[in-house]
């Protein structure tokens, strides 16, 4: 077949094709089919089970989890090995099992309904074709089906007759208004007047095509078959930066460690169980755990409350993290339908004969002309009319088509006299009426002030002709009085505005990107109560859209919104776009979160990273807080984790340089590192306070940094404190007697400090929300009892602790309660500071 087929004259296609007019035989379909395939797009890989937990292992801490563990049993610390062998191979499957949830919940959502198509069709080549409906997957180039109005265009397809034809291309084009179409020859190299594509929708008139190309061969598959690879998202760009940098200071402690005590101590290689899990103790183990278990529970509320599929977990986070919300227009701020706004007299004052006469126009045409169904416009006049037209006899009508951007109704209007009612291009109609120069100039001038505001203009003329039987012609237009003018803006979406002013207080601005008339889009959107601060055409889009204000850019390509996206990202912001055509696909995988609704195109939804179960902003403003719910609580998990674990690594090294013996055993350090990580599941399950939800939750991998790095160093501080405390009070002759009591003291301290941290370091709450402590609360109140019992316990008793009498436990009172003064002093200010 042709490499492009559409290009040419139509003759020149047909003999291109190998085809004619009357359509292909059944033999020759048959055989075309099994040369080219079905007219199906390519469907979705999906990855098994083993590649997806394969996958988990690409993750930062995941990976370093699970070299740790390797050689805790490479040197034989198999219930070290055993813990974080465990941790890696949990974490890994909850990732995989939230994927798969998620595709089976994108699979139900999608419209599996097979379309047919009206093809012409011969038995052999002697026959006559008969027209027969078959399925889309059996089209081949070649084959010459038939187009009417609501007919999905089943494959690229060359007109070869076409009466009044318009496509709505939105799906491809961004462009709301139908396309008109002719079967011309087309007037240059570029032109595609003639073609149109798999992915559109006839609007009004009908047409014969041949088929030029289906299934991967289709435009629209090629926006499918190679779409560019996306870059890091905002959750990897953060929680990866953050994670190695932590990667490469744990990969340094075990080294250090080893060689401080072999040139302090004249230790060797029986320090390394205690590098090991020195190492461990900065991990943050729990994370992928917290993470997968935080955006999975996140994601489940959202497709059973919402149906709203987050097709990639992270991208839950994203959400939460977005500031800018780039949208198209048609569709998402307003329904793809204009509604009535003014009629205006001659004069620009509001005059209803002008609608009524348009209203009687439109209904007689409908009649009249044979068409299956009125235009957008023509409904709205009815619409917005009401009963019209009925009350006269309709005799005539002249209808849009092609190269006439106007329609002409004909009435009886009382005993021998027709009455014609034009409507149609302000500059077409007024051409056509009886005007003195300077009038005429007025009223295009009027006309364009309405359009320049965002409106369509309808421009309305009459004229009174002696009754004749012979039928009317366009020649007759001529002479006409003018009425005035019909305006539309477009229908806004049901609870646009409301969810604008639910994202706007989320700290979440929104740009409007679109390949409509920049006066349009901005009408919509004041509509909304949504005042631009610029309008601006895609092609004069040099930088980054100002930030935290609206932007309107109009006659976008799928390139501009790209351009536009990729440009936000670059400027810094958190960047999601919401789209449901093929032009959509390249912004959509440009974002740091795609979304589109289930009405997508299929290429669009494959391409989103979050699936709406309606194209509506409520839904997504739900998502957003979802997001956040994760986000907030993934982040004071880092917080917790990180700065309590910082401190207690550094003082272990501070430790283990000043004491003769290891501050802390092996297995103390693990047992210590379980109980502490299993508190902080409780992290999953929390609920932040309304300040931490109010504004996007992005992990600056910087000021992350600063934050842990700064309570970290406070928390060795409160350590350093306890070594000095337990430095004077242990003064007994028994040194193994001593060891054990530090042990045990140290322990318990370090417990009791990850308590205080865990209640006091989360996001956005206090200790208690409504007299109740929380999952969080509760935690810390378990991790308590835990550091006091077990060094008084068998299991103190088996790992080498001894229980502490009441003067001891007085010591670490002392020192926790000025810690704990210390830490609300330092994040009260904090907290101001961010205000």
């Amino acid at each position: 077949m042709a490499s492009d087929p559409g290009t040419g004259t139509a003759l020149q296609v047909l003999r291109h094709l190998d085809t004619g007019p009357r359509g292909l035989t059944d033999a020759e379909a048959g055989a075309r089919l099994a040369a080219v395939g079905e007219n199906t797009p390519p469907r979705p890989h999906t990855p098994s089970w083993l590649r997806r937990c394969l996958r988990g292992l690409r993750e930062p801490f995941t990976a370093v989890l699970l070299t740790l563990g390797l050689v805790s049993a490479f040197v034989a610390s198999w219930g070290t090995a055993g813990v974080i062998l465990a941790l890696v191979a949990v974490s890994c499957v909850l990732r995989a099992a939230g994927e798969r949830r998620a595709d089976r919940s994108l699979a139900a959502l999608r419209d599996l309904v097979t379309g047919t198509a009206t093809v012409l069709r011969r038995t052999d080549d002697t026959s006559a074709p008969r027209a027969r409906e078959v399925p889309v997957a059996d089209l081949v180039p070649g084959d010459v089906v038939r187009l009417g109005p609501g007919d999905l265009v089943p494959a690229d397809v060359r007109l070869l007759r076409a009466r009044g034809l318009s496509v709505h291309e939105a799906a491809l084009t961004g462009e709301s208004a139908p396309a008109p179409k002719t079967a011309a020859d087309p007037a240059g190299p570029g032109a595609e007047s003639h073609l149109c594509f798999q992915g559109s929708a006839v609007a009004a008139g009908s047409a014969t095509a041949v088929v030029v190309a289906t299934g991967p061969g289709t435009r629209f598959a090629a926006a499918q078959r190679a779409p560019d690879r996306r870059e890091p998202s905002a959750f990897d760009r953060s929680v990866h930066g953050i994670a190695w940098v932590l990667v490469r200071f744990m990969l340094l402690t075990p080294p250090l460690v080893l060689m401080a005590g072999a040139a302090l101590r004249g230790w060797g290689l029986e320090t390394l169980p205690f590098a090991v899990a020195v190492a461990v103790g900065l991990t943050p183990e729990m994370l992928p755990v917290i993470v997968t278990t935080c955006l999975a529970r996140g994601a489940a509320l959202l497709a059973r409350t919402h149906r709203v599929v987050v097709r990639r977990l992270p991208a839950l986070h994203d959400l939460g993290a977005i500031d800018v919300l780039c949208v198209d227009k048609t569709g998402t701020l307003t329904q793809d339908r204009p509604v009535v706004a003014r009629s205006l007299g001659p004069d620009g004052r509001d005059d209803p004969e002008v609608l009524h006469w348009a209203a009687v126009a439109a209904w007689w045409t409908l009649q009249l002309a044979e068409l299956p169904a009125p235009d957008a416009l023509d409904e709205a006049l009815l619409e917005a009319a009401g009963p019209a037209g009925e009350e006269y006899d309709g005799l005539a009508a002249l209808p849009v088509e092609a190269g006439r951007r106007h329609a002409t109704a004909v009435v009886a209007d009382g005993l021998g006299r027709h009455r014609l009612i034009t409507k149609g291009a302000a500059e077409d109609v007024l051409d056509r009426c009886a005007l003195p120069p300077a009038e005429r100039d007025r009223l295009l001038a009027l006309a364009a002030r309405e359009a320049a505001a965002g409106r369509r203009v309808l421009a309305v003329a009459t004229a009174t002709r002696p009754a004749r039987t012979r039928p009317r012609t366009p020649a007759d237009e001529h002479g006409l009085t003018c009425l005035g003018l019909v305006t539309f803006r477009d229908e806004l979406a049901p609870g646009a505005a409301e969810s604008l002013r639910t994202l706007a207080g989320l700290g979440v601005t929104v740009h409007v990107l679109t390949g409509d008339h920049p006066g349009t889009a901005a009408r919509a959107c004041r509509d909304l109560g949504l005042e631009p601060a610029e309008v601006r055409l895609a092609a004069d889009v040099t930088g980054p859209a100002p930030a935290g204000s609206t932007a309107v850019i109009a006659r976008c390509t799928p390139a501009d919104k790209a351009r536009v996206v990729a440009g936000l990202r670059a400027a810094g912001h958190t960047v999601g776009f919401l789209g449901d055509g093929v032009n959509d696909v390249p912004a959509l995988l440009a974002a740091d979160v795609g979304v589109a609704p289930r009405g997508a195109v299929a290429v669009a939804r494959e391409s989103a990273d979050v699936v709406l179960g309606e194209k509506d902003l409520t839904a997504l403003g739900h998502a957003v807080v979802a997001g956040r719910y994760s986000s907030a609580n993934i982040a004071s998990y880092l917080r917790v984790t990180l700065s309590s674990n910082l401190g207690n690594v550094l003082a272990m090294l501070a430790a283990g340089l000043l004491l003769p013996f290891l501050p802390m055993l092996p297995a103390q350090v693990l047992v210590q590192n379980l109980c502490f990580d299993a508190a902080q599941l409780a992290f999953a399950h929390d609920r932040p306070g309304a300040r931490a939800l109010g504004r996007p939750t992005v992990l600056r991998p910087p000021a992350f940094l600063r934050f842990i790095t700064g309570f970290g160093v406070l928390n060795a501080v409160a350590d350093l404190a306890t070594f000095g405390v337990l430095a004077l009070a242990l003064h007994g002759p028994d040194a193994l007697d001593d060891e054990a009591v530090f042990h045990s003291a140290w322990f318990t301290e370090n417990l009791l400090t990850q308590a205080l941290v865990m209640l006091l370091l989360r996001s956005g709450r206090r200790l208690t929300e409504g007299g109740r402590l929380g999952p969080v609360g509760w935690a810390a109140a378990l991790l308590t009892a835990v550091g006091l019992a077990v060094p008084a316990g068998p299991l103190g008793a088996a790992l080498g602790l001894a229980p502490l009498s009441t003067g001891y436990h007085l010591l670490l009172t002392a020192v926790l309660g000025v810690y704990a003064l210390a830490l609300a002093t330092v994040k009260a200010r904090l907290d101001r500071r961010q205000r």
